[in-house]
Formats: C-alpha cells, structure tokens, sequence
C-alpha cells in the first residue's frame, strides 16, 4: 500500500513480497556495521523480520518503516519510515539505503517527506532520531533534516551509548 510519493520516489509499505530486497539490504556493509546483525541470512528469515517488524507496526501504531522506490521504474532503494520503540518515549525516523543508492538525496527526500507526513497526517508533536556516534552520514543527514543532538543514550546490546537527535 502505498503511503506517499515525492518528486522521485514512492513510499510503500512493506510486505514479504520485500523478502529478497530485506535480505540484501540487511546484510548490507553499512547496517551491519550501523545498525547490526538482525539475524536475517534466509528468504524466510527476512520474510519473518518484515512480519515481526514493519507489518506488526503497521496494524499496531498505524504507521512504520516503509520501502521507497523510484517512481520511474519502481527499483527499491531503501527504506525509511517512523518506528515506536520501547526504548523511547517518542517516534523516531529510521532508514538506511543500499549502497548503490547512497550520495544522491534520495535519503534525504524520503526522511523530509517522512517528517512531513508525522507531523501533518500523524499529529506527531515531536520526532527523534538515533544513531550510532561514528554514522556520520547518517549524523549529516538528521542535522540537515532539522534534527539537533540531543544526548547520549545507552542501548541494549550497543558497546558505546547511541546519539539521540530531536525536532
């Protein structure tokens, strides 16, 4: 189903259907080092992380992580999306694209078009962001998104205290 569309990209929901891309994408250089290992090395691994995760918070939060496409040719890129986690008190922004796709805005267009979406259909108040302290693309694009560091969090499972960044 698809949840908006920009200048270049159209932002769906996911669904099994993404199983292949979820596992490309998953085991991608950069979300392994940035975000880790999910786990996900199997069609059917990556089936359930998109059941367990983005479908589950679709039905319980009426919004989460979803694929952005080209609008052109319909190739997937990435993701991006709102997530609840019960680590934070508000919704933060998440994405993360293939390789491929990095360095030309695409990011950047999907998350403004994301924060938008939040606070305009949504009512979302306030949006946060995490991120790891050595992400610095993913530091440069929630700075350029209007995001300011907040502080320092600790994380379950992360050896270093993760950055919170808010609207």
């Amino acid at each position: 189903m698809k949840v908006l569309q920009t200048e270049r990209l159209v932002l769906s929901q996911l669904s099994t259907k993404d199983a292949a891309f979820l596992l490309e994408l998953l085991n991608s250089p950069g979300w392994l080092k940035y975000i880790g290992d999910r786990g996900v090395k199997t069609i059917e691994d990556a089936e359930k992380y998109v059941q367990d995760g983005p479908m589950k918070s679709y039905r319980e939060n009426g919004f989460g992580i979803n694929r952005v496409s080209l609008k052109k040719d319909g190739t997937v890129l990435g993701i991006c999306g709102l997530i609840k986690r019960e680590q934070l008190e508000d919704v933060d922004i998440g994405f993360a694209f293939l390789p491929s796709f990095a360095g030309q805005g695409y990011a950047y267009e999907a998350a403004s078009a994301i924060l938008a979406f939040g606070r305009e259909q949504l009512g979302l108040q306030k949006i946060v962001a995490i991120t790891t302290q050595d992400n610095d693309a993913s530091i440069k694009l929630v700075l350029k998104l209007g995001l300011r560091f907040s502080k320092l969090i600790d994380w379950p499972g992360e050896e270093r205290p993760l950055m919170l960044f808010t609207t």
